[in-house]
């Protein structure tokens, strides 16, 4: 009796920590339940309202601090473009300077022109063989270019502003309310009034409505240069912040400073040279039709021309661009921040975020894909200095013959053929991406130049060039020699 009066009073027992053991966990479960809910009920408020309204933004307010209050995850990244960091063939490490009063910075980028003293010859005569450094981030490109020491070789005019401040407010203040008659005002000054007036680095507002947040195009040479570009595709009247659609914008707002460009005039309007396209052989005709050079070389008396930084023409004629890619996917890759998606405003090397530029199409490893973009960047190397090595040679031979005051038909060629040699060569040596953007099209560019340089030697041998082929005319002969019209002609027929 007794073991089964114990027996019965342990099964109770039992049973009654087995209910209990169980409410608790369906207790803690309902907890657990509800709390997941309320998380997920709280993202999605979150992703419902991405900014909070602490300030009211207006088309005049330039500062990036004031748009911070609003956008503080963004501006945080904003911030850290002061960072500087080596890639293998890019960026910049701080180099120590002793601060004066004509230039307070402490801390400046590598020189180029120490590190490569041909781009001395190449310049010769230009104030970029005075000052030429590695690219450092948003944060220096105002600062960068104030003190550069190309501002004592000579007096820059303000156009220079319409790329390395946020020149929006500035420009629409000067102008009275028009942004066109502002930038032809700004143009026009002396760059030490310019600076006057141009408080900040590229801002918030030269990018974004401040009412809608909307991507938009600020700068007048962009939306010209670039409605004379798709003028020559036979769209005329293209107005950009109208008619573009939103992923050509994450490459727009970028192609607004990152270009090829030129001083036209006395009054130094700023143009990007695209009414025949954007490669480099089109801005290169543009150039011979208009008679534009920037420079006489000083070693050889050419009429030189100096390339800036012609990301956005290189990109275009990538397999990224051509693949719809932008340049913001790349350079300023959507992340995840709590429930908000943003993009990423630390713009620098997708080389330092590979994970998010390059693996969200790429799904390879980061090691193997950034190995393949070194090896890219090497072979480019390689051939660009092959370039170099070829162009020296010209501008030593032409340099030989001008001592001895050759003016002939000869000399005059092979100093074109400098002009075009060295403008191939500096379309690719300006352009920040060691040939990644474009590599095949790099790889001609610099194939051009050198053949360009080996074409000048020639000349001042005696041996004048024949006429180039063009694709064109290929496709002519063939037709002619098969008695068959050309595929080319049968397309442009159809169209």
């Amino acid at each position: 009796m007794t073991n089964n009066f114990q027996t019965n009073g342990e099964s109770r027992w039992s049973r009654r920590r087995f209910i209990l053991l169980t409410a608790l966990i369906a207790t803690l479960a309902t907890i657990g339940g509800v709390a997941l809910l309320m998380n997920i009920f709280e993202h999605r408020q979150e992703g419902k309202n991405p900014f909070y309204r602490v300030v009211e933004l207006t088309d005049e307010t330039e500062d990036p601090a004031v748009w911070g209050k609003n956008f503080p995850l963004q501006y945080d990244d904003y911030k850290r473009t002061v960072d500087m960091v080596h890639t293998r063939f890019g960026g910049s490490e701080a180099e120590p300077r002793t601060p004066t009063q004509a230039d307070p910075r402490s801390f400046v980028a590598q020189s180029k022109i120490q590190e490569d003293p041909r781009l001395k010859t190449m310049w010769a005569g230009y104030a970029f063989a005075k000052d030429f450094r590695e690219e450092r981030g948003h944060a220096f490109m105002l600062d960068d270019q104030t003190y550069t020491e190309r501002q004592q070789v000579v007096k820059q005019p303000g156009t220079c502003m319409h790329c390395h401040g946020s020149v929006y407010v500035p420009y629409k203040k000067l102008g009275g309310g028009d942004l066109v008659k502002g930038f032809e005002i700004m143009n026009q000054m002396p760059y030490t009034e310019a600076r006057t007036k141009v408080s900040h680095p590229v801002a918030c507002i030269d990018c974004h409505d401040p009412a809608t947040m909307q991507l938009r195009v600020t700068r007048p040479g962009f939306i010209e240069g670039y409605r004379a570009f798709k003028a020559s595709q036979g769209v005329p009247n293209y107005d950009v912040n109208a008619m573009a659609t939103r992923q050509e914008m994450r490459s727009f707002v970028c192609g607004q400073c990152h270009v090829e460009y030129y001083f036209k005039g006395p009054e130094k309007r700023l143009v990007y040279p695209w009414s025949k396209g954007l490669k480099v052989d089109e801005i290169m005709a543009y150039y011979e039709e208009v008679g534009f050079k920037d420079w006489t070389h000083a070693e050889t008396g050419a009429p030189a021309l100096k390339a800036q930084h012609p990301e956005f023409e290189l990109y275009n004629q990538g397999i990224h661009a051509r693949s719809g890619v932008s340049c913001a996917d790349c350079h300023m890759p959507y992340k995840r921040e709590g429930a908000l998606k943003i993009s990423d405003h630390h713009v620098n090397s997708p080389l330092l975020k590979l994970n998010r530029s390059c693996q969200t199409c790429h799904k390879w490893p980061e090691e193997e894909l950034k190995a393949r973009v070194e090896t890219i960047q090497d072979r480019h190397f390689k051939l660009r200095n092959i370039a170099m090595d070829s162009l020296m040679d010209l501008i030593a031979d032409l340099k030989a013959a001008k001592l001895t005051n050759r003016s002939d038909a000869g000399f005059t060629t092979a100093q074109n053929f400098q002009r075009k040699a060295q403008f191939y060569m500096d379309f690719v040596e300006a352009e920040n991406s060691t040939g990644f953007h474009a590599p095949q099209e790099a790889a001609r560019i610099l194939g051009e130049s050198i053949n360009f340089s080996r074409q000048g030697q020639n000349a001042l041998r005696g041996q004048m060039p024949a006429a180039t082929p063009t694709p064109a005319m290929a496709t002519k002969a063939a037709s002619a020699k098969t008695g068959k019209p050309s595929d080319t002609g049968q397309k442009v027929a159809k169209k």
